[in-house]
């Protein structure tokens, strides 16, 4: 059976675990550095390391993160919370067991919007969110014959974001998971690198014949590492579920692994339910109580989020859904892009520069955007300048713009100036210029004449070589039409 098929018989009800890793200098209960890639375990301490007759101490700065995620995503925010003990057998979870909340998560409810294919908004709304600490982490592919572990990430603060199970496919679940991590990136709670581990996803699926209302059996595949891994996954766990049902079979209530290189799921163990877990209160932390002023200190200082900003692009500046879709990709792209309109108006310009040469250079130099040397400023008189016809735009494209690379605190006007870039507004001087063009070829003059129309770009390139570039296009055309008529 393959996924068309599965989808015209069954239903995928999908739920989806974000586990992002805060950027905090310290762990989650004591003064460890909260770093990645340092020599493995060489940021522990006897906290981390739980050995007996130590203490934890609560970092305050993972609350903060907590409400800032929160407010963004319309949460209920509980006002008085205590902490729990997870207990389970890692042998990369030092204590043997990890402090989460289970009763009283500090975020409840919520939802976000996501845009699907047809263009519809669809929220997908939340359960909860709480905080806990990492496990370590355990190195498989290292020693052929052992699991070596490194415990640096052991304690590290951590935000779990748990959706209800309303996602109904590979595509929803693709999007849910882009605008939970471009939020945690604007927020700069997490820096969202799915490939270092700072965020990683648990998804279960389950699926159910069409018109059923009586759920599947529930798989959970752990610890996705990409987003596209969390499409691939689904997608095969539709097939694979829907295949079994289909031949009469129940599908298996268990937690399983993704393959990338094939594709495919395998299972690891039996399902945890909630009371394999023995949670019960953490002894050694007290309750924490979120005062009104302090809720609203931290509203005061949230930031424009992306979904503000997609309105703004869209109503006050008037861009396409796709140009503000891509300038609020990332804050620091948008933020770059708000500046250039300061020093012009000419918004749709504004964003083409950003989406298609500032990145094209960023791409090619595989560098961020707050490394790019020219300033919005200098981007804006470049606009300008284009607008107020000094340069055209080819000019501007093809040899100001590199040389603003080159020489990013000069002034574009002034490059344009020295190197002779400046437009011939002259219509005398560039009619003379189109009739010696015309004389110098008099065979593809003739065949012009005798309508090979196609010419015409011929002819242009041959003013815009004798003009070095400077001549208007739009009126060096004009003008070689009339000529030519």
């Amino acid at each position: 059976m393959d996924l068309e098929n599965a989808l015209l018989k069954y239903e995928p009800i999908i739920g989806i675990e974000i586990h992002a890793q805060l950027k905090t200098t310290s762990k989650a209960y004591c003064s460890d550095e909260n770093i990645f890639g340092a020599t493995p375990n060489t940021k522990t301490s006897p906290i981390s390391l739980g050995h007996p007759g130590t203490l934890p101490k609560f970092n305050k700065e993972i609350i903060n993160h907590a409400l800032k995620l929160g407010l963004a995503l319309d949460c209920d925010i509980t006002r008085r919370m205590h902490f729990d003990r997870k207990n389970y057998f890692y042998a990369d979870l030092p204590k043997g067991y990890q402090i989460t909340q289970d009763k009283t998560p500090i975020c409840k409810n919520g939802k976000i919007l996501i845009r699907l294919k047809d263009g519809q908004k669809k929220f997908i709304e939340l359960t909860r969110i709480h905080m806990e600490e990492d496990s370590g982490k355990s190195i498989h592919d290292f020693d052929p014959f052992n699991t070596l572990i490194d415990l640096n990430r052991a304690g590290v603060p951590l935000l779990e974001i748990v959706t209800e199970p309303v996602i109904k496919n590979s595509f929803e679940a693709y999007q849910y998971v882009s605008e939970i991590r471009k939020l945690l990136r604007y927020l700069d709670i997490c820096d969202g690198n799915m490939e270092e581990g700072s965020m990683r996803c648990d998804v279960n699926i389950s699926v159910m014949p069409i018109g059923s209302h009586q759920f599947g059996d529930r798989v959970e595949i752990k610890n996705l590492n990409s987003i596209r891994n969390v499409q691939r996954s689904i997608d095969y766990e539709i097939v694979r579920q829907a295949t079994i049902l289909n031949n009469f079979e129940k599908v298996k209530v268990e937690t399983r692994n993704f393959d990338a290189p094939s594709g495919k799921t395998t299972g690891m163990r039996k399902k945890e339910a909630a009371h394999d877990y023995r949670y019960f209160p953490e002894p050694d932390l007290s309750p924490i109580q979120i005062e009104e002023s302090h809720l609203q200190d931290i509203k005061s200082k949230m930031p424009a989020l992306p979904n503000e900003l997609f309105e703004k692009f869209t109503k006050d500046y008037e861009l396409s859904n796709y140009d503000a879709l891509v300038l609020i990709e990332q804050k620091e792209i948008a933020s770059y892009f708000e500046e250039i309109i300061q020093f012009t108006k000419n918004y749709k310009s504004a964003a083409n520069w950003v989406m298609v040469n500032i990145k094209s250079y960023l791409n090619q130099q595989a560098i961020e955007i707050n490394l790019f040397p020219v300033s919005p400023k200098n981007i804006g008189l470049l606009i300008n300048m284009i607008d107020e016809k000094i340069v055209s735009h080819s000019l501007a494209n093809q040899k100001l713009f590199p040389s603003m690379i080159s020489s990013p605190s000069e002034n574009p006007n002034l490059i344009a100036e020295k190197n002779n870039w400046i437009s011939s507004n002259n219509e005398n001087e560039l009619s003379s210029i189109i009739s010696k063009v015309l004389e110098e070829n008099p065979a593809e003059k003739e065949r012009f004449l005798n309508g090979e129309k196609k010419l015409a770009g011929f002819f242009m390139g041959k003013i815009m070589k004798a003009t070095k570039g400077t001549a208007d296009p739009k009126k060096a055309a004009q003008l070689l039409n009339e000529i030519l008529s």
